[in-house]
């Protein structure tokens, strides 16, 4: 999938990390062949799942929520902020396995039951006798990441399950990809107003407007053709993920300007850990499921 930290890019120095092997780095400030490389194969291998073998998806996302939330806490903690990790990596496969024979419900109890041992464990994780350090703050994070990975990318595995919800969740990745291609080319060509440097200074109001037009474009054709359904509604759906997609972005953007670090994880080569990949899927997922749900 394209780079979505190049949303509306830019051109300007890159970090010696974002260099490519030449020691030149790209208008993305990313290794572009290897991103391309790995995006292009994540991307046809989840279209012959979803054409082939779509329940499959669901222990796909099952595995990258696991390996997405033990990059945050593996990163909050190196910040010291003492977030149970346990507990949300096993609540958030509760959250999405126990979705698919009970929908919604099952979800939200899952979810509730998760956060409130985050809070014990936060509580007596130093034993009986010792007094927590920062709990309020530790628990609310904690919360935090179980809301931001494991429950919104719930919605993605809830949309699978919902008639022809293969290509549901097909039409709401390419309106992503659509968005993050859109805003990374007029970005590149064109961008020369930030649009909150202090956040994400690649992004610029003319990369927000070509993930706008690809987006509405990819909508139309992919609701037309692909659910045949009202294109209005595929004009909806495309306004409504380059909103979410691009908050998804700067608030990955902002946790990681906390932090001080540039990318979640390392594991995809061009791209960072698999959390930077899913920043703007996971609100997407929510806002898609949302729309189809209620218009579809």
């Amino acid at each position: 999938m394209p780079v979505s930290e190049a949303t509306g890019a830019t051109p300007v120095p890159d970090p010696p990390s974002a260099t490519q092997p030449n020691g030149k780095s790209s208008r993305a400030g990313r290794n572009l062949p290897a991103a391309l490389a790995v995006g292009f194969g994540l991307g046809l291998s989840l279209i012959a799942i979803l054409l082939f073998a779509h329940k499959v998806l669901i222990g796909v996302v099952s595995v990258a929520i696991a390996v997405a939330t033990w990059e945050v806490t593996k990163r909050l903690r190196e910040a010291d902020v003492l977030v149970p990790r346990i507990p949300l990596i096993l609540g958030g496969q509760a959250m999405i396995w126990l979705g698919w024979p009970f929908g919604t419900q099952a979800v939200v109890g899952a979810f509730a039951g998760t956060a409130l041992v985050c809070m014990a464990w936060r509580l007596f994780d130093h034993g009986l006798a010792a007094t927590p350090r920062n709990f309020l703050r530790d628990t609310a994070i904690s919360v935090f990441v179980l809301s931001w990975i494991p429950l919104l990318a719930s919605f993605a595995v809830l949309m699978l399950l919902e008639p022809r919800g293969n290509l549901r969740v097909l039409t709401f990745m390419i309106l992503v990809v659509c968005s993050d291609v859109g805003g990374y080319v007029a970005g590149v060509l064109f961008g020369k107003h930030p649009m909150v440097p202090a956040i994400s200074p690649k992004k610029s109001w003319e990369g927000f407007a070509g993930s706008l037009v690809f987006c509405v474009i990819g909508g139309l054709l992919t609701v037309t053709l692909l659910l045949q359904a009202n294109s209005m509604i595929g004009v909806l759906v495309g306004i409504a993920v380059v909103l979410v997609a691009t908050c998804g972005d700067l608030i990955e953007s902002q946790v990681k300007r906390e932090l001080g670090i540039k990318d979640m994880g390392t594991l995809l080569p061009g791209h960072g850990g698999i959390m930077d990949r899913l920043d703007s899927m996971l609100p997407s997922a929510f806002v898609a499921w949302v729309v189809f749900t209620a218009l579809l």
